[in-house]
């Protein structure tokens, strides 16, 4: 019997049971309610059974005999099994329960609405006591992920009815056909080749209108904490079960992947959280990595809302007179992981070239009504009612997202040419591939499965700017206009120079509201960015305040190649996908820049040494098995026999707020391009994105090739087991890296900021003395004009020292106008305030724990340690104005240090 989860412990359990079957499709026909903060409707899944997998019992167990479990014989597919599964933690619960025929809301249906607030040893006794129709433990279960969801019935769907069924199956399949033409159809249906996807879709939609099986078509189910498990009577293998099923559900307002919160302009919005737990609290799916699949989806949500998904076009939304909402289509011809599946609803506005003013002015007016009213009692409060707050703002907000043309980015192409700092060809210069498989003429070999690659088509080779749009609330469109759009074509194009074809051919990217809990997430399609990346002051007042805004960018774009359309088989080396946007966040950011050669070294040393910085203190202060990038060493990418696993770590809410993962992943690939050179590291990336493109992958699959392209690394005694010692499978920080610091230490921008760090600590000594020498001595310094980056380690610096007088601080405050920077510089600021009880800046302090809440915790702490009161009373007040929009795990952490 395979031991239960513990649903208390930090690891995130991934349930599905992938090795016996996976769903090779999702249609989705969701509509969203904002009256009730939830989405209902249905989801179809097309399924398709593992080969020759028979599932059995042991020691011929008689039905309700809890002590025997499912087993796995005659697998004839072991090497796909182990090609494309994740990392094995503890094996799947056991399906021993009693399960229920969900038909309508009766005992069954309360007894599974009630799991999600049950702790598990009680929700199964619900189960048990309430769920009385039972199938036999003979018969396959089918588990899918699934947490938060209000499930009212599951049903098999009779797709006799679609017409295009006789076509499809072809008469050399007659045989298969007489035993069960539906399977046979489906089978046909997902072998249909790419160059008919859009047949295929319309067969898959017309299947998922289909009704239900009229004999038995309700099938039993239950839920648990994680998982939906779906049985039909007389089903006893994967082959037997339905090929295809609906699943009727309703979201929870408090759901786990779903966050209803208000936007900036005070207006209520849903976005999907993606993490901790992925996408299970929006749809039953299959969790695991390499359950990809396809999908394609119709969203209901009222007329003036506008609803941003994954998917490869821009949604051009119908109306629906009857019940005033707008209909919204999207789909992916990719099959990726159900985890990347991204949905937002709210009420936003297309940022476009030129903004009508009295769009701005309008927000703007209603906005100070909403700080009045969450002020208190004031002057004009009374006036401004709830229906005032939320009117005006539909109609331009339809008019600007409907009305406006596509922003391609095609006014900045010729902007964006080759800049100094340019790569090499491939084509001409790359090293030699002869021992992978894959080309260096510049044509691509895939080794994916059959969809319609980007990678092939020659038009998306020379597309250096894809299409985008970028959306937000109406009070931040001017800095989204100013920030975003502006130097979004010109990371593009920089992304296509470095890493070639963008694997996407569109991008949206939305500003989401305050309490989102990162600075950026990089979704098929679409990015999530934070408000934090702006600067505080005016949008076009300084130069370098784009320089937060622009690297995160980056970052974000790089995930389409890292992240995306490259996946980590097994979710605990996220370092595959963040260590990677890391370190080509910087080389994209330095090609959009256009530095030359000397200036983009200069600007990486300088970030190298900030990193440093950051990671040795993480690791200073975090448990060691928090530190280790592989925490499953050579167990990494195993799963159980269904196919089910647990993510290490994955629940633990000290590790959400840990960057080990990016630092310490960055700091490999920075060592590995010390090795072989910097240009030549990058052009492998391409050849390493031909290669593996559409493919999830382990850290071996990388460091084997680069070792293969690279063999006089192996001659220095850096072979695969070296490297994954050294950087993979342990905490603490490697010996090069301590070596390379000092270097990057002494480099000439961090030596500038050395020099001003002087210039502070004798003023802040100089202004020990009283009245008219302090006003003598201050003007007579000349301080550096420093860039972004440069600040922060000037702040970081200072913060080292024990003392600095109020009157210095205030000089500091004033020369940088530190209060108008972007949210890197303003956080090391408010450590300083905080640090040294500057209590003329507590208004600073404030205002980045309201509009910067990502990166506010660690404040929140230092506020609490010192046993001031007053900075007690700050960080309770601000924690009671944001709590309801904050991120739940940001929430419960700071919640513990507060309260």
């Amino acid at each position: 019997m395979e031991p239960e989860l513990n649903p208390d412990a930090d690891d995130l359990p991934l349930r599905a049971n992938t090795n016996h079957i996976l769903v090779r499709h999702y249609v989705l026909d969701l509509t969203v309610h904002f009256e009730r903060k939830v989405i209902s409707g249905s989801v179809v899944l097309f399924l398709e059974p593992r080969c020759g997998v028979k599932i059995e019992t042991e020691g011929g167990a008689q039905p309700g005999d809890g002590a025997n479990s499912l087993k796995i014989i005659g697998s004839q597919d072991e090497d796909s099994i182990e090609d494309g599964t994740i990392g094995l933690r503890k094996p799947m619960l056991s399906m021993k329960k009693s399960f229920g025929a969900g038909e309508g809301k009766g005992d069954e249906f309360q007894a599974v609405s009630e799991l999600g607030s049950q702790p598990a040893t009680e929700a199964k006794n619900i189960l048990s006591s309430n769920l009385l129709e039972s199938t036999t433990d003979n018969d396959f279960t089918l588990v899918l992920d699934c947490c938060d969801l209000d499930v009212s019935k599951v049903e098999e769907v009779d797709i006799t009815s679609v017409s295009a069924l006789p076509s499809v199956v072809r008469s050399e399949k007659s045989e298969v056909s007489s035993v069960n033409p539906q399977a046979s159809f489906i089978q046909e249906l997902l072998s249909l080749p790419s160059s008919q996807w859009k047949h295929k879709h319309q067969l898959f939609l017309l299947c998922s209108c289909a009704a239900g099986a009229k004999d038995g078509g309700s099938l039993h189910f239950c839920q648990d904490r994680w998982s939906l498990q779906v049985r039909k009577r007389g089903s006893a293998s994967p082959q037997e079960f339905p090929r295809v099923i609906r699943i009727f559900y309703e979201t929870r307002p408090t759901g786990g992947s779903v966050r209803w919160t208000k936007d900036q302009d005070d207006r209520v919005c849903i976005y999907t959280a993606g993490s901790p737990i992925n996408n299970r609290a929006l749809f039953p799916c299959q969790e695991p990595p390499v359950a990809m699949s396809t999908w394609q989806a119709t969203v209901r949500a009222p007329s003036e809302c506008v609803v941003l998904m994954s998917g490869e076009e821009q949604a051009a939304p119908t109306e629906d007179r009857d019940t005033r909402f707008s209909v919204w289509n999207y789909y992916v011809t990719m099959p990726m992981p159900a985890s990347t599946f991204t949905l937002a609803v709210g009420h936003w506005c297309q940022v476009t070239a030129d903004l009508p003013p009295a769009l701005e002015t309008g927000v703007r007016e209603r906005m100070d009504c909403v700080k009045a009213v969450k002020s208190g009692p004031g002057p004009g409060a009374a006036d401004c009612t709830d229906t005032e707050l939320v009117s005006g703002l539909g109609s331009p907000s339809t008019e600007v997202v409907k009305g406006s043309s596509l922003q391609t980015g095609s006014r900045d192409q010729n902007a964006c040419s080759d800049s100094t700092f340019s790569y090499t060809s491939l084509v001409d210069e790359g090293p030699s591939i002869n021992a992978c498989s894959g080309t260096v003429d510049g044509s691509v070999s895939c080794s994916h499965g059959d969809y319609p690659c980007r990678f092939t088509e020659q038009s998306a080779k020379s597309q250096r700017v894809i299409p985008h749009c970028v959306f937000g609330p109406v009070s931040l469109l001017r800095k989204a206009q100013m920030g975003i759009l502006k130097l979004l074509p010109k990371c593009l194009a920089a992304a296509h120079t470095v890493l070639g074809v963008h694997p996407f051919p569109r991008l949206d990217v939305l500003i989401v509201p305050a309490g989102f809990s990162s600075l950026g997430m990089a979704s098929p399609h679409i990015i999530f960015l934070s408000q934090s990346v702006f600067c505080a002051g005016s949008p076009d007042s300084d130069k370098s305040g784009l320089s937060l805004c622009g690297s995160r960018m980056c970052h974000e774009i790089a995930h389409s190649w890292f992240g995306l359309v490259i996946g980590a088989r097994d979710w605990t080396e996220e370092w595959i996908s963040e260590g990677f946007a890391t370190y080509l966040e910087d080389v994209i950011w330095a090609q959009a820049q256009q530095l030359s050669l000397l200036e983009m070294a200069e600007q990486s040393d300088l970030k190298a040494l900030l990193r440093w910085r950051r990671l040795s203190d993480e690791l200073q202060n975090s448990e060691e098995e928090l530190q280790i990038l592989r925490p499953n060493m050579e167990n990494t990418g195993q799963v159980s026999e269904s196919g089910s696993s647990t993510v290490k770590h994955g629940l633990n809410p000290d590790k959400t707020f840990m960057q080990v993962h990016y630092l310490k992943g960055y700091f490999l690939l920075k060592f590995l391009a010390s090795q072989v050179g910097e240009q030549q590291f990058i052009e492998f990336f391409r050849l390493f994105v031909k290669k593996y493109h559409g493919q999830l992958i382990l850290s071996q699959d990388f460091l084997r090739m680069l070792l293969i392209i690279f063999p006089n690394m192996e001659r220095k005694g850096l072979s695969l087991s070296a490297i994954c010692a050294d950087w993979l499978d342990r905490p603490g920080i490697p010996k090069w890296l301590y070596e390379r610091s000092a270097v990057w230490s002494q480099a000439r921008l961090v030596e500038e900021v050395k020099a001003e760090v002087v210039k502070w600590i004798l003023l802040s000594r100089s202004h020990q003395g009283k009245g008219r020498k302090r006003k003598r001595i201050e003007p007579k310094v000349n301080y550096k004009e420093l860039t972004s980056e440069q600040l922060v380690l000037l702040l970081e610096l200072l913060l080292d020292e024990p003392e600095l007088r109020a009157a210095t601080l205030c000089a500091l405050q004033r020369t940088y106008t530190l209060q108008n920077r972007d949210a890197e510089v303003r956080h090391r600021w408010c450590e300083l305030v905080v640090k040294h009880g500057h209590t003329q800046a507590y208004g600073d302090v404030q205002h980045f724990l309201l509009h910067d809440q990502a990166m506010g915790v660690y404040l929140y702490g230092e506020l609490m340690v010192h046993e001031d009161a007053e900075q007690q009373a700050l960080a309770r007040r601000c924690l009671s104005l944001v709590q309801e929009e904050m991120d739940q795990s940001t929430r419960r952490v700071v919640e513990e240090m507060v309260l």
